[in-house]
C-alpha cells in the first residue's frame, strides 16, 4: 500500500499510481544522530567544551539549510548554536559554537513492498568550519555574567583562531560599532545554504545581519559579504535579542531576519526572504514580509512583498526556475515545542512582473505581493498519512532542497529534500530528519510552475579524492548535472 498526499488531501491506493495522476509522496525518511566521532558529535574535530558545558563538536541543528551538492552529497547547515540550554540570559544563552556546515551523504535504496518505496541512510562525511583571514569583533563577556561553571564568561573570540585564520560563532555579543549590518561583525546565525554553479563555494544567509555571505567550499573561508538594502538593518544592537527589539524603530525583528535563501538555476540571482515582517511593517503589514533578490554579478539588490496565508512565519524559499519559488511557511507548533504541529506548508510564488516594493510601505506595501498559489504541499497531513501524529511533526521544518531525480512505480519523479532544526536538543525535539518526497511535473503544472534543473559541478566524496586525483590527474573531465536521472527500483 502507497500512501500519498495531492494538495492536502489524503489518497490510498493499492495498485500502481498511473503517471496521469498528479501526486506528491513521501518516499523516504532518514536520521542523522552521530559521526564516526561518536553519537552526537560532527568531524570538526574541535575539542574542549563551550561557555555552557557542551561539547564544541556537538552534531545537531542541521536542518536550519539543506543544499544539493551533486551525486548522493548534501550539505546541511546548523543555525547559530546549542543556546536551547540555558546558562546566561545576558547573552540569549549563546556560546561560541563556530560556525560551520556538515557534508552528509545520503544513501537512498529502493524497498519494493516496504512501508515507503525507499529507505535513506544519512552519513556525516566532513565538517567545514566558517572563518575570515581578516579580522573580526568579538565580544569581550565584560558585564555579562558567568558560563554555565561560574567562570566570568570571558572572550567570544574561539581559542582556534589564528593570525590568519577568524572563525565565525553564535555568540551575540560578538560585534562592533554600526549597525547591525556591519560586515566585521564576529556574530553568524546561518539560516540556508546554497552551492554555487562551480561547486567550489556556498552562500550562506543569516539573521544577525541579516547577511549573505560567499565562502569557499574547500577552506570554508570567506569570500564577500553582499551589501543588502540598509532598510533591513536594526541601528541600536544587544547580545539580547528582546533589548533589540524594543530599542529599534526599523529593520529585521530579532532571530526573524534572512531565514530563507535561493539561487536560480543560472547561478545568477541570489533570493532571500525574511522571517518575519520587518520591524517598521509590522504595524500596517502585520502579515507581509520581504523578498531580497542579489544579482550575484552586479550586486544589484530589488525588494518584494510576499503574504503570509496561514503560517507565522517564513523558514526557506528554493528555486524552481529563475523566476518560480517554493516557500516553507510555517507556524512554531509541534515537537520540540511540547504542542501539535498545524502549519508546515510549501506555496508557489511567482517574482515575474511583481513590484519592487523597496520604497513602499503599509497597505500599499502588502497590496504589491507577489503572486502566490498552493499549498502545493502540506508536510503535518502527508506525515500524518504514514502515522506521524501532528505531536511528532517537527516544531521547525526548515530545510529545503531538489535533489537527483528518482523512478516510481515506473515513472521518473523529481525529489524534494526536507530537513529540521532539532537546536540541538533531540530529547525534546527528535533527532536531525530528512523527509525526502517525490513529485511530477504535473503535479507543478498544476500551479502554473516548471522546475528547471540546476547545473552544477560534481562535488567529489571525500573519500573518493585520492582516486580522483589519480584517475583524472592530467585529464579534464566534465561537470555533471545536478539531478542526473536515477533509476532506483
Amino acid at each position: 500500500m502507497r500512501r500519498v498526499v495531492s494538495s492536502g488531501v489524503l489518497l490510498v491506493s493499492m495498485f500502481a499510481v498511473p503517471a496521469a495522476k498528479a501526486e506528491v509522496a513521501l518516499l523516504a525518511i532518514g536520521s542523522l544522530t552521530g559521526s564516526s566521532a561518536g553519537p552526537n558529535a560532527d568531524l570538526s574535530g574541535l575539542t574542549g567544551t563551550l561557555e555552557n558545558g557542551l561539547p564544541g563538536n556537538i552534531l545537531g541543528g542541521m536542518g536550519s539549510g539543506i543544499a544539493y551538492a551533486g551525486g548522493n552529497t548534501f550539505y546541511a547547515l546548523p543555525d547559530r548554536g546549542p543556546n536551547a540550554t540555558p546558562y546566561n540570559s545576558k547573552v540569549d544563552d549563546t556560546v561560541s559554537y563556530i560556525s560551520r556546515y556538515q557534508t552528509v551523504n545520503m544513501n537512498l535504496t529502493a524497498t519494493p513492498g516496504g512501508a515507503l518505496p525507499f529507505s535513506l541512510t544519512p552519513t556525516l562525511t566532513k565538517t567545514t568550519l566558517l572563518s575570515s583571514s581578516t579580522p573580526l569583533t568579538y565580544g569581550t563577556g565584560a558585564g555579562l555574567g558567568n558560563k554555565a561553571d561560574g567562570t566570568p564568561l570571558g572572550s567570544g573570540a574561539p581559542a582556534q583562531n589564528t593570525s590568519n585564520t577568524y572563525y565565525f560563532t553564535g555568540r551575540s555579543d560578538n560585534y562592533g560599532p554600526g549597525n547591525s549590518g556591519n560586515p566585521t561583525n564576529a556574530r553568524l546565525d546561518p539560516e540556508s545554504i546554497r552551492v554555487a554553479p562551480d561547486g567550489k563555494s556556498v552562500y550562506v544567509s543569516d539573521e544577525y545581519g541579516p547577511y549573505v555571505r560567499q565562502f569557499d567550499n574547500s577552506t570554508g573561508k570567506l569570500i564577500q559579504t553582499f551589501t543588502l538594502p540598509s532598510n533591513l538593518n536594526v541601528a541600536n544592537l544587544s547580545p539580547v535579542g528582546a533589548t533589540e527589539i524594543s530599542g529599534n524603530t526599523s529593520g529585521r525583528t530579532a532571530n526573524k531576519g534572512m531565514e530563507g535563501l535561493a539561487l536560480t538555476p543560472d547561478g545568477k540571482t541570489l533570493v532571500g526572504i525574511m522571517q518575519a515582517p520587518l520591524i517598521q511593517d509590522a504595524a500596517n503589514a502585520s502579515k507581509t514580509l520581504r523578498i531580497v533578490t542579489i544579482d550575484v554579478a552586479t550586486k544589484a539588490t530589488h525588494e518584494y512583498a510576499y503574504n503570509l496565508t496561514t503560517g507565522s512565519g517564513v523558514s526557506e524559499i528554493v528555486a524552481l526556475n529563475d523566476h518560480q519559488f517554493l516557500v516553507d511557511e510555517r507556524d512554531g507548533k509541534g515537537l520540540g515545542d511540547g504542542s501539535a504541529a498545524k502549519v508546515k506548508q510549501l506555496f508557489v510564488i511567482d517574482i515575474k512582473g511583481a513590484t519592487e516594493v523597496s520604497k513602499l510601505s503599509g497597505a500599499a506595501l502588502a497590496g504589491a505581493a507577489v503572486s502566490k498559489s498552493g499549498p502545493f504541499l502540506d508536510i503535518v497531513t502527508a506525515l500524518g498519512a504514514h502515522g506521524i501524529s501532528n505531536t511528532q511533526v517537527p516544531s521547525k521544518i526548515e530545510g529545503l532542497a531538489f535533489g537527483k531525480d528518482v523512478t516510481v512505480d515506473g515513472k521518473v519523479e523529481h525529489t524534494l529534500w526536507v530537513a529540521n532544526d532539532n537546536d540541538f536538543v533531540p530529547g525534546t525535539s527528535g533527532p536531525n530528519n530528512f523527509y525526502v518526497f517525490g513529485f511530477t511535473d504535473a503535479d507543478l503544472a498544476k500551479y502554473g510552475a516548471t522546475l528547471v534543473p540546476e547545473q552544477i559541478a560534481a562535488v567529489p566524496e571525500p573519500s573518493t579524492w585520492a582516486m580522483m586525483i589519480l584517475g583524472f590527474c592530467g585529464l579534464g573531465f566534465l561537470a555533471s548535472r545536478r539531478r542526473a536521472k536515477a533509476a532506483l527500483v
